[in-house]
């Protein structure tokens, strides 16, 4: 099983990202798939699920600015990310419900 993040990088309060998460050796579109990050010093959070039933849910901290989405096609996860604020700065992490985490790609929101 691999997951393989990328897409983070430095943006500026009130930018946007897309961070992508490239799913192989397994059968993608059969697992749930969530979206986690862990800011310095703090646990890691959930932020984000896409269920294999297309079902979709979000932390309250995010709603409304971050949107996780899945193809099953491309066997790749997305979370696009708008309006991002400083408290969104951390490593963002791919999780399959088959027990796999991908390696994380750092997101930093800073002016």
């Amino acid at each position: 099983v691999q997951l393989v993040e990328s897409g983070g990088g430095l943006v500026q309060p009130g930018g946007s990202l897309r961070l992508s998460c490239a799913a192989s050796e397994f059968t993608f579109s059969s697992w749930d798939m969530r979206w986690y990050r862990q800011a310095p010093g703090k646990e890691r959070e959930l932020v984000a699920g896409a269920t294999r039933g297309g079902s979709i849910y979000y932390a309250d901290s995010v709603k409304g600015r971050l949107t996780i989405s899945r193809d099953n096609v491309k066997n790749t996860l997305y979370l696009q990310m708008n309006n991002l604020k400083s408290e969104d700065t951390a490593v963002y992490y791919c999780w399959a419900s088959l027990g796999y985490w991908g390696q994380g790609t750092q997101v930093t929101v800073s002016s």
